[in-house]
């Protein structure tokens, strides 16, 4: 494996979970569903959720975000393993409330694939509601 292409396998997840953050936090809904190849999947409380498509994602994560969710933080983003097309990361990040108050701290696994020469997150596991 070369190691440059894994490199730049990294920096293009890490952006990708940059991008997705900014995006959520700026509310678009176009930009967030460019950071997510779909169909999309997420483990959460012992159930995989699936959307085949961009169009109910925003409003199911303000479902579950919690009461008065205003923003969140991406705390760290840590890669465990890595090839030239697929990162997964150990991914930490805290849900803040309109008064800033904090709804919680999650931890979460990510997988970040390039598919059809684009990167973008195709599943992940979270313990976040």
């Amino acid at each position: 494996m070369n190691a440059a292409g894994i490199d730049e396998a990294i920096v293009a997840a890490r952006g990708v979970m940059t991008t997705h953050f900014t995006a959520l936090n700026a509310r678009d809904e176009d930009a967030l569903a460019a950071t997510l190849h779909f169909p999309h999947h997420r483990l959460s409380g012992g159930a995989l959720r699936t959307w085949d498509g961009p169009d109910a994602y925003f409003g199911d994560f303000l479902a579950r975000a919690g009461d008065g969710w205003k923003h969140s933080t991406l705390d760290s983003v840590d890669v465990f393993a890595a090839d030239a097309d697929k990162v997964h990361l150990d991914v930490r990040f805290t849900r803040y409330r309109t008064d800033d108050s904090e709804l919680g701290s999650f931890r979460s696994l990510w997988v970040i694939a390039k598919l059809k020469d684009c990167w973008a997150a195709q599943l992940r596991s979270s313990f976040a509601a």
